[in-house]
């Protein structure tokens, strides 16, 4: 092996071992303030499951629509350049995930955000995301 390819692979080495402990040591009294506010393995997979359906493209750019109006299906359509049935679609995952509601208005049906915790974490992204780009 050349010097190069030690000083390298030494390199590397050092590297992928910055982000981790070097020591095994752990503070006990935050561990157990942590342990006794964390949210139950139930609560975590729901929010995970949230997050996951918050993690569609088609699925986020319906709800950007939504932060700004009510809508009805055909309304979507149009902004978002899609046929119904898979508008329909996604809005199905939406209101079963409790993220989106709905009315009925004749033979129309409107769609808005579910409350104002969804137009707060939509603006928050988009805050962070924009942060992100500077």
């Amino acid at each position: 092996m050349n010097t190069y390819s030690y000083n390298h692979i030494k390199t590397m080495a050092e590297k992928k071992n910055q982000d981790i402990c070097q020591q095994t040591h752990f503070n006990e009294k935050a561990v157990k303030q942590v342990l006794k506010r964390m949210e139950s393995s139930d609560n975590l997979l729901e929010l995970a499951h949230f997050f996951k359906i918050l993690g569609d493209h088609t699925r986020v750019r319906i709800l950007n629509a939504l932060y700004f109006s009510e809508l009805c299906v055909c309304d979507l359509t149009v902004i978002l350049e899609m046929n119904q049935s898979a508008i329909s679609h996604q809005l199905r995952i939406l209101r079963t995930a409790k993220i989106v509601k709905y009315r009925k208005e004749g033979k129309n049906v409107f769609y808005s955000l579910d409350d104002d915790h969804i137009s707060d974490m939509l603006n928050q992204g988009m805050i962070h995301t924009k942060e992100n780009k500077k």
